[in-house]
């Protein structure tokens, strides 16, 4: 018989914790690693895990092979899925599909991206399909980047050494 190493936490305040199934409820967690993580109402700094689903939640850095954020905020997403749903991310970055669902994001890198009347600032994927509302895509930014590069080159040489 295999024994599974779970780990349920709920309104407490904890430092590190690890498992293979890790469930978190209205807690706050600096660094959460595991197989399968669940988050419900919990704020974070770190969290690592292949399967992550977080509800309600706020982390400054997810990373994993599958990742949904549902109502939740997350500085820094890495995956390799990513599915990011009424939710804030402002750097997403995935090896193979993010979702997008009436969520923001900031930067989007990803092979695929599919989204519903969502909004971004940067998306630089493959395919883009769906309804996204976005500032820049990359050939927009690559044009932007080189002007800008221009101007500070000129200013630059009326600077005084």
């Amino acid at each position: 018989m295999i024994k599974r190493e779970e780990k349920d936490l709920q309104e407490k305040e904890v430092e590190i914790l690890e498992g293979e199934f890790v469930n978190i409820s209205q807690s706050s967690v600096r660094n959460v690693e595991g197989g399968h993580v669940e988050l419900q109402q919990v704020g974070a700094l770190s969290i690592d895990g292949e399967r992550m689903e977080a509800t309600q939640s706020a982390a400054v850095f997810v990373r994993g092979t599958e990742i949904s954020l549902n109502q939740s905020v997350s500085g820094v997403t890495m995956g390799n899925t990513t599915n990011i749903n009424f939710s804030f991310s402002p750097f997403s970055l995935s090896k193979n599909d993010t979702n997008l669902n009436r969520s923001a994001a900031g930067i989007i890198a990803a092979g695929n991206v599919n989204s519903e009347k969502s909004a971004a600032l940067l998306v630089v994927a493959k395919t883009v399909e769906g309804n996204l509302t976005t500032f820049l895509d990359w050939k927009s930014a690559c044009a932007l980047s080189a002007v800008a590069g221009g101007i500070w080159g000129f200013l630059s040489l009326f600077r005084r050494r």
